[in-house]
């Protein structure tokens, strides 16, 4: 435990046992996140966090507004109405991170799972135990979450000694990713009935395959038309407003404004512009890349 997380387990202790029951989601949460803290210690640490950010606000904002309103009681009334929403604002984001860490996990989970079934069949069809497939893969496989995921199932079975069914149950639990789920409960039960574990892999991984095969395909198109919006809209139109207004600022007499348009437009909207394309390509692509 560190400084900070003391210090909240010690000044908010008693109130975030009071609000446990209002966010017990948090414990499942945390647990898919991989975030090694408990439930107490995380809400003690967003309650902290709120409380300072209520301090940092409340001088603040009340010198600002008594500034405008030349009022020192409406400027305090009005900043600490502000700095109470925006507290309880933050708290329920802080609350609520985990579960962003869970989409970015499940998201690199579902990215990687094609590739890695199609591995993990190959590794299968060797006919070696299931615990020794997954102790192979977890070596010298690099899919990044999957293989953090299979290295927590081979460490469950190496140190806490647990079956191989018992550590894949408690990979599903804990697993943020309803695909990589679904492929852990097919491997528990064809395990457990004694079927062909290289056969239902080789299904599953050709499955995954074609589906990575749809969302390519998809996004294809949907390049296609980001390309076209982005060269119409972006370049053609940068072009057109920049030769239009060099026309009017030869006809009104205007050219220091119009030069600070331009100015703005070239070196400030345009490559804003081109980043968040290039955000949105990137968050759309299969992949992530």
């Amino acid at each position: 435990m560190g400084f900070y997380t003391k210090v909240a387990m010690r000044l908010f202790r008693n109130p975030s046992e009071a609000v446990i029951p209002y966010f017990s989601e948090i414990k499942l949460n945390l647990k898919k996140a991989r975030l090694r803290i408990s439930i107490q210690e995380y809400i003690s640490m967003a309650m902290l966090t709120s409380f300072l950010i209520f301090l940092f606000e409340l001088p603040l904002l009340s010198f600002i507004l008594a500034i405008f309103l030349k009022s020192f009681l409406l400027s305090f009334i009005t900043s600490f109405t502000i700095s109470i929403f925006l507290t309880v604002i933050f708290f329920l984001v802080f609350i609520n991170y985990p579960r962003v860490i869970m989409k970015e996990k499940s998201k690199n989970l579902d990215n990687s799972l094609p590739f890695a079934s199609l591995y993990l069949s190959t590794v299968a069809g060797s006919k070696l135990p299931l615990y020794k497939t997954f102790e192979i893969f977890s070596k010298f496989s690099k899919y990044g979450e999957i293989s953090e995921e299979v290295a927590a199932i081979r460490n469950d079975m190496d140190v806490f000694g647990l079956d191989v069914n018992t550590a894949l149950e408690r990979a599903i639990d804990r697993t943020p990713s309803k695909n990589f789920k679904e492929l852990l409960w097919g491997i528990l039960s064809v395990n457990r009935t004694g079927g062909d574990l290289n056969i239902y892999l080789k299904e599953k991984s050709s499955s995954f395959i074609n589906e990575y095969r749809r969302k390519l395909y998809e996004f294809s198109h949907q390049l296609t038309i980001l390309i076209e919006i982005y060269l119409t809209a972006v370049v053609v139109g940068a072009i057109f407003f920049t030769i239009l207004t060099s026309i009017m600022s030869g006809i009104t007499n205007t050219g220091g404004n119009i030069i600070v348009l331009q100015f703005l437009l070239i070196f400030i909207f345009l490559p804003l512009i081109s980043m968040a394309f290039i955000i949105l390509i990137k968050s759309s692509a299969p992949g992530g890349e």
